[in-house]
């Protein structure tokens, strides 16, 4: 489990091919720190386990490997990836940290892409004091968004600003602009998308009202 405050902008060191999944290999001294042998470390919003052994990570290279199958390449965004690629990291939070984002899983519910940017208000200094961006939102998700809630866009934790049918936008402060790669972000760039969790948990909910139940055979 996440909470979507982005710890390390990353990089992609190497891509190896392994078939039809990846071994994909990252520079995040920060994560690496105290990085174990299958540790979880979010990577663009994708749970992904680390494979170093012990004394892989002991050489204190601030590198970590990790296996990409198939499934998760044709799910999320990591295709797209490339040696030098920069990514957002985060490790697995801790019990009774706190929580400075919302409940993320490192699932990727589905891709969208960023269809534009606006600059907002500008500072006594000039500079800007954030941008809102929209990105595309495909239709088996839009039930979940609400404005004022929570969606993760690339591993970042943000709040929806505007819930459209195909589309949502959210503002970027300064710090976020500068510390993730949604600052660098071009329109058309695809991004990893994961809902609240919360609300498929309250969907189901409302769904087993009016499921019909299992008829339980007598076992006598």
């Amino acid at each position: 489990m996440f909470t979507g405050i982005i710890e390390e902008l990353g990089e992609v060191v190497s891509i190896e091919e392994i078939g039809e999944s990846s071994r994909i290999r990252l520079r995040g001294p920060l994560v690496c720190g105290d990085a174990g042998h299958g540790d979880s470390i979010a990577v663009n919003g994708v749970c992904l386990t680390v494979v170093d052994s012990p004394e892989q990570l002991a050489a204190g290279t601030g590198e970590f490997s990790a296996d990409v199958m198939a499934e998760t390449l044709h799910r999320s965004s990591l295709g797209a990836l490339a040696p030098g690629s920069k990514v957002n990291l985060e490790r697995a939070m801790s019990l009774g940290a706190r929580l400075g984002g919302h409940l993320v899983q490192g699932h990727v519910d589905a891709t969208g892409t960023l269809l534009s940017r606006e600059p907002g208000d500008l500072d006594a200094d000039g500079n800007l004091r954030w941008e809102v961006l929209r990105f595309s939102l495909p239709r088996g998700i839009t039930r979940y968004l609400v404005e004022k809630g929570s969606i993760t866009v690339d591993g970042v934790s943000l709040t929806v600003v505007e819930a459209a049918l195909d589309s949502f936008t959210v503002s970027l402060i300064p710090a976020t602009l500068a510390l993730t790669t949604l600052g660098t972000k071009k329109v058309g760039d695809p991004v990893n998308l994961e809902v609240d969790v919360l609300a498929k948990y309250v969907e189901r909910l409302l769904d087993t009202r009016t499921l019909p139940a299992t008829p339980v055979e007598d076992a006598s």
